[in-house]
């Protein structure tokens, strides 16, 4: 019976602990730092309307074998560019006879898969050239940022082109041509974030204790550059998509049959006047994705801007 109030009363007691001004220990601070950034976070609508779309998209693509109305490699001529809400077919059909619907719902893994391998590769890969360049200083911070200059002055899917033509067509090659040319921006942010910590009383005090040059960056340096580089990333993964989107539609992303989004549109374009939702459904996807993903990138630079005190 009294169940309910005292769950009650222990919500209350923990998010008084997670607020509290004196933190006991270094966890208790790091929490309490993590549930203010998330109710800061929570109270921008767009933000969580863009958390929520990405939910979803992780949702769709873990369960798209149970949720998938058909088989998204299934060719039926007999069926094909059936419209918008045919029985069966809610989204229609393409070219093909296959269902768009489901083929929409894989298509989520492919796009899922790209921004991950990008997430993971590119930021990493720019952490570590612009905290070495911005560390080091001379000439390794006049060579390493030159060949961050000449990848920046190339048009991102101009570059990526490129490599995929060097490469070969196919997702994987895709990916690491996306990659390839996604890093120079986190390098630029990583350099400039070292450069001001490098010097600071905190970094000597570390220097007196005897810790070397590569401990200093993998543990000093790097997680105060982390903020930065997240809502970079966030912000970034809206342009990965429609690069991914734009090697697919070229034929040089994910090779057909595959279900990938830019492929589809691709497709679908062949159609455009008489059929229009062949093109259109796979277009709106990538226009929600990469607006979710803008959304969020707003609301996390808000939560993860040193400089914004407005919450004070």
């Amino acid at each position: 019976m009294n169940s309910a109030p005292e769950t009650k009363g222990s919500a209350r007691q923990l998010e008084a602990w997670l607020l509290s001004n004196t933190p006991t220990s270094r966890r208790h601070a790091r929490l309490g730092s993590l549930y203010k950034g998330w109710l800061k976070l929570k109270s921008n609508k767009l933000a969580m309307l863009g958390l929520f779309i990405l939910i979803a998209l992780v949702v769709i693509a873990i369960l798209a074998p149970i949720i998938s109305p058909a088989d998204p490699f299934e060719q039926n001529l007999g069926n094909r560019l059936k419209p918008l809400g045919t029985e069966g077919h809610f989204l229609g059909t393409d070219s093909l006879g296959r269902d768009l619907l489901s083929r929409l719902i894989y298509g989520s893994q492919i796009t899922l898969y790209i921004v991950a391998l990008v997430a993971l590769i590119a930021p990493v890969a720019g952490l570590f050239v612009g905290t070495m360049a911005g560390y080091l200083g001379g000439w390794a911070d006049v060579v390493l940022m030159r060949v961050t200059d000449i990848f920046l002055a190339f048009p991102r899917l101009v570059l990526a082109l490129a490599f995929v033509a060097a490469l070969g067509a196919g997702i994987e090659n895709a990916v690491i041509a996306i990659s390839l040319t996604a890093w120079p921006p986190y390098a630029r942010i990583a350099r400039a974030e070292t450069l001001t910590i490098r010097n600071s009383d905190y970094i000597s005090a570390v220097k007196l204790q005897g810790a070397g040059g590569l401990r200093i960056i993998v543990k000093h340096i790097w997680p105060l550059c982390i903020s930065s580089l997240i809502v970079r990333v966030t912000l970034d993964m809206a342009g990965i998509i429609l690069a991914a989107a734009g090697l697919g539609f070229l034929g040089l992303g994910a090779q057909p049959p595959s279900p990938e989004w830019g492929a589809m549109v691709s497709e679908g374009r062949k159609f455009i006047l008489d059929h229009w939702w062949v093109a259109t459904v796979p277009g709106l996807a990538i226009f929600t994705v990469s607006l979710g993903f803008n959304l969020l990138g707003d609301g996390l630079r808000d939560v993860l801007d040193p400089k914004d005190s407005g919450d004070e």
